[in-house]
């Protein structure tokens, strides 16, 4: 089996293709999607530090001029919203807007909801163990990040349910190829969402409180403050990317343990003080990241020719980081096919490198802790697996359908 984003067979293990395209070489042409595959830890890593790289080109080329051709203007809320969040904008804006973002997002405020977030996955977990089992995806994996974000942001609770559809809805332009009743669902979700959050900001602006929104329309520095559509598309931009990665790592990385018994029984077994997460957790919570990674592919424009091995890449392409191979790279990592929850040198690419790398890393990080922590307590039974899993239709944001558990 070749490479093929559509194949539910490689969507479900696409780690023995990914082998095969590290075989082939260091950039591989692929017609089906016109980009070029980078299948190497250490050109993808490279690469995610390469200015001569970008996720947009419009701060330097126009469409025309890139050899690109516009989006459909119907698609515009949605190329809005995207556009101006930390995600793809590039320098100098984007230093700009994270500079900003970053006073109001610090490891206090993370540190700061470290008890909340620790609280809330007991109660979780404890709700599933009462029922005798369930959807750990619904039961757990799903409901915690986005409570968690929406803490955050200081959306009241009667409206946190509005928030998983939408993001869901928008994470479905960043597969391949989109079809056009996507980004219908897309477009409406950035619609309703953007005018969501624009009235909230209103309120804050009335009425600040302790939460982020209050935080970003406070930022500032000698250039001035955020736009109100930065604080929009930041806010989206922390849902999405802070809790589609957070949802996934849970749910596959149970299905991870659940098919390596042994090193979850070693897990189980490992000391795990009070709350806090031990060190064992998140060395493994770091393990499971690099195992089955959530965002299997990062997209790059390529705004300057470049050289990759014996393969030269010219302006206006398109490069596709492959993380997943990355992360299973034997030239980085020792057996990179052997799930070790105790491997000490774990430099994985799952939260991106350079000037993108994920702000809200710190905050998965600990989400991810407080959950698996949870179910792996003294007095909670072991999990086992009731039904054979399904994945989700996608490739780019890989996750399962549901992961249905008993006691």
């Amino acid at each position: 089996m070749g490479f093929d984003p559509w194949d539910p067979a490689f969507v479900a293990d696409p780690y023995p293709a990914y082998r095969e395209l590290r075989g082939r070489g260091r950039a591989v042409w692929y017609e089906a999607t016109g980009q070029w595959l980078v299948p190497h830890y250490a050109d993808v890593s490279a690469l995610l530090r390469d200015r001569r790289l970008g996720r947009t080109y419009l701060h330097r080329f126009s469409h025309e001029e890139f050899g690109r051709a516009a989006p459909p203007a119907e698609h515009e809320p949605f190329h809005v919203l995207n556009g101006n969040g930390l995600l793809d904008l590039e320098d100098p804006a984007h230093a700009r807007v994270r500079g900003l973002v970053a006073k109001a997002f610090t490891p206090r405020t993370v540190e700061r909801l470290v008890p909340a977030v620790r609280r809330l996955a007991r109660e979780l977990v404890g709700q599933l163990v009462a029922d005798g089992g369930g959807d750990l995806l619904t039961a757990v994996a799903e409901p915690l990040p986005v409570a968690v974000i929406a803490e955050l942001l200081g959306i009241p609770e009667a409206d946190r349910g509005l928030l998983r559809p939408w993001s869901a809805d928008i994470c479905g332009m960043f597969e391949l190829r989109p079809d056009e009743e996507t980004a219908r669902r897309a477009v409406r979700a950035s619609e309703e969402f953007s005018a969501y959050l624009r009235a909230l900001i209103a309120e804050r602006r009335a009425r600040p409180g302790e939460d982020l929104i209050s935080g970003l329309i406070a930022a500032h520095d000698e250039a001035g403050r955020l736009s109100e559509q930065e604080m929009i598309s930041t806010c989206v931009l922390l849902l999405n990317a802070g809790h589609e990665a957070t949802v996934n790592t849970t749910a596959n990385g149970w299905w991870t343990l659940l098919r390596h018994p042994e090193q979850l029984a070693e897990l189980r077994a490992r000391p795990h003080p009070g709350d806090a997460a031990s060190k064992y957790l998140s060395t493994a919570v770091d393990e499971l990241l690099r195992f089955d990674t959530p965002l299997q592919m990062f997209e790059r424009w390529v705004l300057d020719d470049i050289e990759v091995g014996d393969t030269v890449i010219p302006r206006g392409a398109e490069v596709a980081l492959l993380f997943g191979s990355a992360n299973r790279d034997p030239a980085r990592f020792a057996d990179p096919d052997v799930l070790d929850l105790v491997r000490a040198d774990n430099p994985h690419l799952t939260f991106g490198a350079g000037i993108h790398y994920c702000l809200g890393a710190p905050l998965a990080r600990r989400e991810l802790e407080a959950s698996f922590g949870a179910l792996l307590a003294p007095g909670v039974p072991p999990l086992r697996l009731v039904k054979e899993p399904r994945w989700r239709d996608g490739y780019v944001i890989r996750g399962l359908e549901e992961l249905i558990v008993a006691f």
